[in-house]
């Protein structure tokens, strides 16, 4: 036992231990795992496309006005034209070819459609009038190909009131015809005017 215990204070004085505690205050570096970014706030870019349209509107109505006093009733070189639907009431005056419908330019009334802007130039076109007056319409009813045409004979009837001579080759052109062609209507028992349900035996 004493041999043990010799041992074992001899094995424990062998053992040293440092004492020594380093001075340096102890640090603790934290780095975030997200790099702070700075938030830019976002352009904001509002379109004035209805803005300058809603002035272009009040622009035009206030020109359509000034050129017809008394509005559209008034005047005397007027003409209404029909087509399915739609009716146009078209007043000429001399001018330098202007083309407005509802207080708009033809152009974007009619969606850039050159068959519907052709419909309402031919009647100006076949008496060489292009540039020799303005045409003011107002139109209601039925879609934009319905009134093109109604504007046609709109025009069509109001140079009939310049001069009686024009109705020659107006007439020959066939643009003082009223086209009374229209959607026929549905008939109870078929599913549109004329289209059966198919035939069934038994």
């Amino acid at each position: 036992m004493a041999t043990s215990l010799s041992t074992l204070t001899s094995s424990f004085s062998s053992l040293s231990f440092s004492s020594q505690v380093s001075q340096k205050p102890f640090s603790l570096s934290l780095t975030p795992s997200f790099k702070s970014t700075k938030i830019k706030p976002s352009s904001l870019t509002i379109s004035a496309t209805v803005v300058t349209a809603d002035l272009e509107t009040s622009n035009l109505e206030k020109f359509v006005k000034s050129r017809l006093p008394g509005g559209f009733a008034a005047q005397t070189l007027i003409g209404t034209g029909r087509r399915k639907c739609a009716i146009a009431r078209v007043v000429i005056q001399e001018g330098t070819g202007k083309f407005i419908i509802n207080y708009r330019d033809a152009k974007e009334y009619l969606q850039g459609n050159p068959l519907w802007l052709q419909y309402i130039k031919i009647p100006l076109a076949t008496l060489g009038y292009e540039t020799s007056y303005d045409v003011f319409v107002k139109a209601h009813g039925g879609g934009l190909s319905g009134q093109a045409q109604a504007i046609s004979l709109g025009i069509a009837r109001a140079l009939l009131k310049v001069s009686e001579d024009h109705r020659k080759p107006l007439r020959k052109e066939g643009l003082l015809t009223r086209d009374a062609r229209t959607v026929e209507r549905k008939k109870p028992g078929l599913k549109k005017a004329r289209k059966a349900p198919q035939f069934s035996k038994r």
